[in-house]
């Protein structure tokens, strides 16, 4: 079985992958993240791309039996793309946008491998989830940003901590919310024989 890294610091991706009973090394990508794209499955699919590059270079002769996963999430509503809040005001003024409306969230997944004839392959897939708000009262919202959970979340919520209160619905694949389309991530790994 070829060892899997992945190339994320977040807890959340990293129990995600331990969910499903894969065994794997987390080496965070240390690349500056920058994408001059517009559409947000662009944008994820060049982000997860850099991070799967980043920590490939860093593994010199490791790289044989070595399956790297990089992942990048955002939520979009509208034409506007959601990240981190740089701050406590632009996390309120998110979900003030959020409030009410159905947005979406965006996962890029990149995965570098070399196959068994040595050639080095790479394969990129984005998934969008539909997520449906309740109206949130400003007093919930500052109570929320206040806890700090919105401070390192795209879109300022945690759909598994306690923005779960504000999820009137998701359509499409929950964990893809969560930051890691895992189903689709498994099947993938499958039909490219990366499990064995």
């Amino acid at each position: 079985m070829k060892q899997i890294i992945l190339a994320s610091a977040s807890p959340r991706r990293k129990d995600l992958l331990e969910q499903i009973g894969l065994t794997f090394e987390v080496i965070p990508s240390t690349c500056e993240e920058v994408s001059h794209a517009e559409h947000p499955a662009d944008v994820v699919i060049e982000l997860s791309k850099q991070k799967a590059k980043d920590v490939w270079d860093k593994l010199q002769d490791r790289q044989q039996d070595v399956l790297v996963i990089g992942a990048d999430t955002v939520v979009a509503y509208e034409q506007e793309i959601l990240g981190k809040p740089k701050d406590f005001d632009d996390a309120k003024r998110m979900l003030e946008l959020l409030s009410g409306k159905e947005h979406h969230v965006y996962t890029g997944v990149t995965l570098l491998w070399i196959d068994a004839s040595g050639k080095r392959e790479e394969y990129s897939f984005y998934v969008c989830t539909g997520v449906a708000m309740y109206r949130i009262g400003k007093a919930e919202i500052m109570d929320y940003v206040f806890s700090g959970e919105p401070m390192d979340k795209a879109g300022a919520y945690a759909v598994q901590g306690k923005g779960a209160a504000f999820i009137k619905s998701v359509r499409g694949e929950y964990s893809n919310v969560v930051g890691l389309p895992i189903g689709r991530l498994y099947q993938e790994m499958k039909a490219w024989d990366l499990l064995s």
